[in-house]
C-alpha cells in the first residue's frame, strides 16, 4: 500500500484535490491518503488531519488573525511527516503554507507533486526559484503557465483545467426552476459572494444593496441566488445580513444544486476566483469584485503588476467582464452593471463572444486524469532509485 498526503486549503482546493484522488484510484488501487482538506477529500476516503478552513483567509495583513491555526497546521502536517514519512507528498495551491511543507518533505527525500501552483508570472516571481528546490513536477493549469515555468528550469507540464472536469449541469433552466418553485417568467440574478467567511461578510451586505436597488428599478420579477458554500453555513448567511432583505427581496439559499443554479442565472455578481471560471465555462454573463482590507490591498498593488486581476480577463487578454475593485465595490456601481447584463442585448451579446473564447482557451477537459498521471509516474521514478 503506497501511502500519498495531500495538502490544500479552500473549497475550490479541496474539490480538485477530491478529483485528483479519486482519478489516482481509477489508475491505481493500492493508495492510502491522508492530509489537509475538507468535506469534498473526506469524501473521498482521505484522512483529514486538519480542517482547511482553519488556513483559508485573504489578504496578506488578514494571515496574521489566524497565524496561531496555519501554524498549527504546518505543526501536525509536518509531525505525520517524520513519524511516517509518505511515499508522495502532492500540494494544491496555498503556496506560502504548502512550501513550508514541502520543504520539510524534500529534507525527508520524500518526492513532490505540486498541483495549480501559484501565480508566479503574475507577482513574486522570486518564488520560482524555491518551487524549483522544493519540488520535483508540476501539473499547471493555466495554458501559458507551462513555457513560464520551463522556462525557469521547472519540469512543469499542462494538464488543461480541472474546473473543465467538475463543471456539470443536471438540470437547464427551466428544470432548475421547477425544481425550487421559480416563476419561470422570472429573471435570476445570482449573488456569489465568495466560499471564505471574511469574503461573505464584506461582500455580500454590499451584494443585496444593490440587489434592492436592481429590484427597486426594474419593472420585472427578479429572484436572488445564493449559493452556499460547503465552507460557509447557514447561520453565517444570516450574520452578513440576509434575513434583513427577505421582506424586500425574493431571496433562495441554494446549498446542494451549484452548477444548476449558476446554469439557472441570467447574470452574476461574484467574488473573484474560481468562481469566475466556472460561470465562464457555463457561459452566464458577470460582474466580478474585488475587496481587501486597506492595508493588504496597498500592499497588492505594489507587488503586483497586471491590467487585470480576475482569471476570466487575465485569460481573455482583455476586459471580457467589467472588473469592480477595491472602493468600486459599492452597490450602485453592481446594480448598473447587473442592469446592463439584464437590459442592454448589445452588451451581453459582446459578454457572451469574450466567455466563448475563455472557455476555448481553457483546453480539453481530462486535467484530473493527466495530473494524476503525473503524480503516479513521479511516484513510480521515486521507488526505483
Amino acid at each position: 500500500m503506497k501511502n500519498i498526503m495531500i495538502v490544500t486549503g479552500e473549497a475550490s482546493g479541496d474539490l480538485h484535490g477530491a478529483n485528483l484522488v479519486k482519478a489516482m484510484h481509477t489508475l491505481a488501487s493500492d493508495l492510502r491518503f491522508c492530509g489537509m482538506g475538507g468535506p469534498e477529500l473526506q469524501s473521498q476516503g482521505v484522512e483529514i488531519l486538519f480542517d482547511a478552513e482553519k488556513v483559508s483567509v485573504v489578504g496578506v495583513f488578514e494571515v496574521f488573525s489566524h497565524l496561531k491555526d496555519i501554524f498549527s497546521g504546518q505543526k501536525i502536517l509536518k509531525s505525520r511527516l517524520a513519524a511516517d514519512p509518505p511515499d508522495l507528498l502532492i500540494i494544491i495551491d496555498l503556496p506560502d503554507f504548502n512550501l513550508i511543507i514541502a520543504k520539510a518533505a524534500k529534507k525527508l527525500g520524500i518526492p513532490v507533486f505540486y498541483y495549480i501552483c501559484p501565480q508566479v508570472w503574475a507577482w513574486r516571481k522570486g518564488r520560482v526559484k524555491t518551487i524549483k528546490q522544493r519540488t520535483d513536477a508540476l501539473g499547471v493549469i493555466l495554458p501559458f503557465e507551462e513555457n513560464f515555468l520551463r522556462g525557469h528550469g521547472l519540469h512543469a507540464k499542462y494538464v488543461g483545467h480541472p474546473l473543465l472536469d467538475s463543471v456539470k449541469t443536471t438540470l437547464n433552466k427551466h428544470e432548475f426552476r421547477n425544481k425550487h418553485n421559480i416563476d419561470p417568467t422570472a429573471k435570476c440574478v445570482g449573488l456569489l459572494p465568495g466560499s471564505r467567511k471574511k469574503e461573505v461578510f464584506s461582500l455580500l451586505p454590499v451584494f443585496l444593496q444593490a440587489a434592492v436597488k436592481l429590484q427597486f428599478q426594474s419593472n420585472e420579477k427578479l429572484v436572488f441566488l445564493i449559493p452556499r458554500a460547503s465552507t460557509i453555513s447557514t447561520s453565517d448567511l444570516h450574520q452578513a445580513g440576509v434575513d434583513g432583505f427577505k421582506d424586500k427581496l425574493d431571496i433562495r439559499i441554494i446549498a446542494d444544486d451549484r452548477y444548476n443554479m449558476m446554469n439557472g442565472c441570467d447574470c452574476v455578481v461574484a467574488a473573484s476566483g474560481t468562481v469566475t471560471l466556472e460561470l465562464a465555462i457555463l457561459q452566464i454573463p458577470m460582474v466580478v469584485t474585488y475587496k481587501l482590507s486597506s492595508l493588504s490591498y496597498i500592499l497588492g498593488r505594489l507587488l503586483v503588476k497586471l491590467e487585470f486581476f480576475s482569471l476570466v480577463n487575465l485569460i481573455a487578454g482583455y476586459q471580457a467582464v467589467p472588473e469592480l475593485l477595491q472602493d468600486e465595490v459599492t452597490d450602485e456601481r453592481i446594480c448598473l452593471e447587473l442592469s446592463s447584463l439584464l437590459n442592454v442585448f448589445t452588451r451581453r451579446r459582446e459578454m457572451d463572444k469574450g466567455l466563448i473564447e475563455v472557455k476555448r482557451k481553457l483546453g480539453t477537459s481530462g486535467a484530473s486524469q493527466k495530473a494524476a498521471k503525473m503524480a503516479l509516474e513521479l511516484l513510480q521514478d521515486s521507488q526505483k532509485t
